[in-house]
């Protein structure tokens, strides 16, 4: 099929087999955390190893993400798509398999490319089969299943640990993974992609190697700091490599990305916007199981019913505000989404030794309604202003801004909640934040969170400026449209 012969007929069961492929993909980003005590004992290993599993999984994703996207724009998106979906559910069933810790993170890799192929091209699968008139209802419901991967990822695995064992939080991806293959095969058009196209090799190399050691930097700087001489070389390497790639793709005649698509301050301004709020929201995430462990003293299970407020707001609401997009555009909705934001991150500046439980459903809830307010139309947007023939590589570059938002949010508000707790605490015997007393990490946390309102602010008013910039260009164009009926 070509690209100039759509058929919308089956974009339901794509939508199908596309969000099952996003709902492993997402759960087993998660999913392994709650084994990782299980897995020391059982694999016989120490706490610094097993991460490994975790941190190969999302370094893998995140440097091969922009790669996968432009090959599925020069071959296919289609065959990359159901060759990673076979290759994740084979992978899984290795991965159940593993006698040793080596083998699982190997395992781990294998099954992380199978990831990347599925959620590098699966926002650009569903732009494709559906009319632009519903692309951000489409986007909106691969946003709710994104939702309900993190919600029930750690709890599915304390489940299945706690009823059968570890191997099972991967054996568990088999049966949906087969079935998906298989939707996959049966529905999804296999639209061809136009003109003979090469890929940039030099580009994927400098860039991977520019992703790579930044995501070291901040994965490493979190245990030894991020002064440490060793870390500030990881992040020259980044810029170095950065500055390569960037020239690279200049003079590229087919580059990885083009860089003219940054031309468009609109669809520079909606990545922009969503990276700041992924950094924003893993920064939570990494942040409250601490506050309501250590302060509240709740329980595991108690604390990740309370998160799960979260992602149960942005999964019910993330498909009416896509529908919402596509009636009243894009940008006034992103708009009120970090609105919203802005107003819930501030908010949290509340918190307290004395928060009770409703108080902290009720601080924490506006978060998941912003985030789903703000997501699926600023994905919309984003995939919106792409060209047909660039979808997969625009796909990827927005699997990639969510993968390092998280990762950048995760380190950077983590070590800044870590330092101003040891600044409050004030007592040279408090060797770790955790350990301080809990009004000094109370103190920190409020700040922490007017640091992350701060940034919510920027994204506020970069969003404003888009918005009116739209507008007075929409204005333009409807005066020339209105000239020459003025003129007759």
């Amino acid at each position: 099929m070509k690209l100039s012969e759509k058929d919308y007929s089956r974009k339901w069961y794509v939508m199908a087999g596309v969000s099952m492929g996003t709902l492993l993909a997402t759960i087993d980003g998660s999913i392994v955390n709650v084994a990782l005590p299980t897995l020391v004992r059982e694999l016989n290993t120490d706490f610094p190893t097993i991460q490994w599993v975790v941190l190969a999984y999302l370094l893998t994703l995140a440097v091969l993400l922009l790669s996968i996207g432009r090959l599925g724009d020069m071959i296919g998106k289609k065959r990359i798509y159901t060759t990673g979906f076979a290759a994740f559910t084979i992978s899984s069933f290795l991965c159940g398999l593993a006698l040793n810790v080596h083998l699982l993170i190997l395992f781990r890799v294998i099954q992380a490319i199978g990831a990347t192929m599925i959620l590098a091209l699966g926002t650009a699968i569903v732009t494709e089969s559906f009319p632009s008139k519903e692309r951000g209802k489409a986007l909106g419901i691969i946003g709710t299943t994104v939702s309900v991967g993190i919600v029930i990822g750690p709890t599915l695995g304390g489940l299945i640990i706690d009823l059968l064992s570890w191997h099972w939080i991967f054996f568990v991806n088999m049966p949906v993974g087969i079935l998906g293959i298989f939707m996959v095969m049966r529905f999804v058009p296999d639209i061809q992609p136009v003109g003979k196209q090469r890929f940039d090799f030099w580009g994927a190399i400098t860039l991977f190697l520019s992703l790579l050691a930044f995501l070291f930097a901040l994965t490493i700087g979190q245990n030894i700091g991020f002064s440490d001489y060793r870390i500030l070389i990881l992040l020259a390497i980044w810029l170095i490599f950065l500055g390569i790639f960037i020239r690279v793709e200049q003079r590229a005649i087919q580059p990885m990305i083009d860089l003219t698509l940054f031309r468009n301050a609109l669809f520079s301004i909606n990545l922009v916007t969503g990276f700041i709020t992924f950094i924003a929201i893993a920064g939570m995430f990494i942040l409250m199981p601490f506050f309501l462990e250590n302060i509240l003293n709740y329980d595991t299970r108690q604390v990740g019913l309370l998160i799960a407020a979260v992602p149960v707001a942005m999964g019910v609401i993330a498909p009416l505000s896509g529908s919402l997009s596509d009636r009243f555009g894009t940008r006034i909705i992103t708009f009120i989404g970090l609105c919203v934001l802005l107003f819930s991150y501030a908010s949290l500046t509340l918190l307290s030794t004395q928060t009770s439980t409703i108080s902290f459903i009720f601080l924490l809830l506006p978060i998941g309604l912003g985030m789903g307010i703000f997501q699926s139309p600023n994905n919309s947007a984003i995939m919106g202003t792409a060209p047909p023939e660039k979808l997969g590589v625009v796909s990827g570059m927005l699997a990639l801004t969510r993968t390092l938002g998280q990762s950048t949010g995760i380190a950077i508000i983590g070590a800044i909640w870590a330092a101003l707790t040891l600044n409050f605490a004030g007592d040279s015997r408090v060797s770790s934040a955790t350990d301080a007393p809990a009004a000094a990490q109370v103190s920190a946390l409020q700040n922490t969170f007017i640091f992350v309102a701060s940034i919510i602010l920027v994204a506020v008013g970069l969003a404003l400026w888009a918005l009116i910039k739209e507008r007075r260009m929409k204005a333009v164009i409807q005066n020339r449209e209105e000239a020459p009926k003025i003129a007759d």
